[in-house]
């Protein structure tokens, strides 16, 4: 294939990568509050109200579950004004899918910044993909970045994807294929098929990184062990060159 035509085909996939990847926002990214960290000491006072914020958000879940926006709402209002980050969330997630009685988008960014702020990952990315979206009026590009970048450092895998998409197509920052090489690294180490595609794409051409076929083949393979369809023709392409480089 030649450069051009695969540079066109490479900028194709990465942004299919990345509208993959943002699904979650409007199609059900309900959230429950994460499980204690082993090995660390919690009060009887602290494990008492991590118990019942999970019982209380249970309890909305179900209600919203069932078309029971009001009571729905009610109660992670309750949550909200507690100060939960999760609650906070899953209201937000509310106002933006026009479910609360009284839907507002600014409610909804404000909710969760508060949320973000307590350090809630799933709220960093959601801010993210809200303003690369342009659901407050025209894409920013710009802000959108910058909350994907820290939901992209506390781990989370699809904004990590969106920050190496970010830095692949210049998109909100600076081009620089290195940094989208690191980005796309770090959700493939997570198992992300996409990233781990492109991973080895950027390797079998050199883009961001040194040309190396044999690391090319080794994304390769494990995109294709998660069930790319296109990266087994790819693992056989490499072990031709390979085999080809041994002889």
């Amino acid at each position: 294939m030649p450069m051009r035509t695969w540079r066109r085909w490479m900028r194709g996939r990465v942004q299919g990568l990345a509208a993959a990847v943002g699904l979650g926002l409007l199609g059900g990214a309900w959230a429950q509050p994460a499980p204690l960290p082993g090995g660390v000491f919690v009060t009887p006072e602290g494990l008492q109200r991590y118990l019942q914020e999970r019982r209380d958000i249970d309890h909305a879940l179900v209600e919203h579950q069932a078309g029971r926006w009001p009571e729905a709402e009610r109660r992670f209002t309750a949550l909200a004004e507690q100060g939960s980050p999760v609650g906070r969330y899953n209201l937000a997630m509310m106002h933006v899918r026009r479910e609360a009685a009284q839907s507002s988008l600014n409610k909804a960014l404000e909710l969760l910044e508060a949320s973000a702020a307590q350090g809630f990952v799933r709220s960093e990315h959601a801010l993210g993909e809200i303003y690369e979206r342009g659901l407050t009026g025209r894409p920013d590009h710009v802000r959108s970045v910058q909350w994907y970048l820290k939901a992209a450092e506390h781990g989370h895998v699809d904004a990590q994807v969106a920050a190496g998409t970010a830095y692949y197509l210049g998109r909100g920052v600076p081009q620089d294929l290195a940094l989208a090489a690191e980005w796309y690294r770090r959700a493939a180490l997570q198992g992300e098929m996409g990233a781990q595609y492109l991973l080895g794409s950027m390797y079998e051409k050199g883009l961001g990184v040194p040309k190396d076929a044999r690391l090319a083949r080794y994304w390769y393979d494990a995109a294709a062990a998660n069930g790319d369809e296109a990266a087994p023709y790819k693992v056989k392409e490499m072990d031709e060159i390979l085999k080809g480089k041994a002889l």
